[in-house]
């Protein structure tokens, strides 16, 4: 019998309504994570570390893509200053402030997270606590 994953999830996706502007926004935001695209079909990409684990691609419904009210994706930071990086960049392709780099003690001690909003509204976050290692 196999190990399990560390992970409970295989992969989480966020609608948009506008690809290519969405794609070129996650491709460098999670760059600043150490997170690459590993697969990219036509209105759809998939982006990890080992696997894609994070999809941004248009609905498969053919209709407009909303962000989800009281859903967010968090990404696994390396350090605080990746943490730092991902807000300020994705501020600076368009995202819009949702909570600025800050320890969290309220979460759990050790717990240091930045928030923004993607260009389609969607909450992404990138995180760690500190003395955890991510990769």
């Amino acid at each position: 019998m196999a190990e399990p994953s560390d992970s409970i999830l295989s992969h989480v996706s966020v609608g948009t309504n506008q690809y290519d502007r969405a794609k070129a926004f996650y491709d460098v935001v999670l760059g600043t994570l150490q997170i690459n695209l590993f697969m990219d079909f036509p209105g759809g990409a998939g982006y990890g570390r080992k696997f894609p684990e994070f999809w941004v691609q248009a609905p498969h419904d053919g209709q407009r893509a909303s962000a989800g009210n009281g859903v967010h994706v968090s990404f696994l930071a390396n350090s605080v200053e990746e943490v730092k990086a991902f807000h300020a960049k994705a501020l600076e392709l368009g995202g819009t402030d949702d909570g600025a780099p800050g320890y969290r003690h309220e979460y759990t001690p050790g717990y240091y997270a930045a928030f923004v909003r993607d260009l389609d509204g969607n909450k992404i976050e990138a995180m760690l606590i500190e003395g955890q290692r991510t990769s």
